[in-house]
């Protein structure tokens, strides 16, 4: 299993949210530029990083500054938040990010879904944020009637074959992951599935690798200093 320490961007600066509210944003480092630095220097390969405003509004607001902390930090990036059209799925992969997350776009648009995977395959993948099993879209203010199952098996039918599930009940609350969802998840698609929300200690990080999860996303943990970044990705590995 792989660890991808996150970064999210909120009017330029490294942030965490409480259950995606906006306005429990809380600075968390200095700057995102030494954030991954750190996360760098811990042993990490992959990182994880969201446009928060992007999201919100729909559009690309710090891709900018996205792609030059990820350039900067030598390490492999996954992007999410306000990729709504093909152009910027291009600006991100164009800029050295390995791989794009759609999130909104696949609820409400899924032919953009299609055609990226049908032209960048593995480097799409799709972010899917439920709320008591709902998936939710627009930077979690925008409520579907999707089952977060049923949009997963949809995304797999596409071509999709990595997905980010987020239990929002659980994101930046360091209460643990929501396993029983996520082992759902594993058993009902093929795709590789990388764990969001919750994680706040070494045994959050065990009990996601006895899941056979692909990735686990760590955040406020991290900033927190509940969970060791450099530890949970040697567990992550020896598991």
């Amino acid at each position: 299993m792989i660890i991808l320490p996150a970064i999210d961007i909120k009017d330029g600066n490294c942030v965490r949210l409480q259950k995606g509210v906006y306005s429990t944003a809380e600075k968390v480092a200095e700057s995102p530029y030494l954030a991954a630095q750190g996360f760098a220097q811990a042993g990490a390969t992959w990182m994880h990083m969201v446009d928060l405003d992007g999201a919100k509004d729909a559009k690309l607001i710090n891709a900018d500054l996205i792609a030059d902390v990820a350039e900067s930090s030598g390490l492999h990036v996954e992007v999410g938040g306000g990729i709504r059209s093909m152009e910027a799925v291009e600006y991100y992969l164009s800029r050295g990010i390995d791989r794009v997350i759609l999130g909104s776009a696949a609820v409400k648009n899924p032919q953009l879904v299609t055609d990226a995977v049908r032209a960048y395959g593995e480097r799409i993948v799709v972010g899917i944020d439920a709320k008591d099993g709902i998936v939710q879209a627009e930077g979690w203010l925008d409520s579907s009637e999707i089952h977060y199952i049923e949009l997963a098996k949809r995304m797999e039918q596409a071509g999709v074959q990595t997905i980010v599930f987020t239990d929002i009940a659980q994101d930046g609350m360091l209460s643990g992951p929501n396993l029983k969802q996520l082992d759902d998840l594993c058993h009902e698609v093929s795709c590789n599935i990388i764990a969001s929300g919750g994680v706040a200690v070494l045994k959050d990080i065990i009990n996601l690798c006895d899941l056979d999860v692909y990735g686990a996303i760590c955040g406020k943990a991290i900033y927190s200093g509940t969970l060791d970044l450099k530890q949970a990705i040697e567990m992550a590995e020896k598991i």
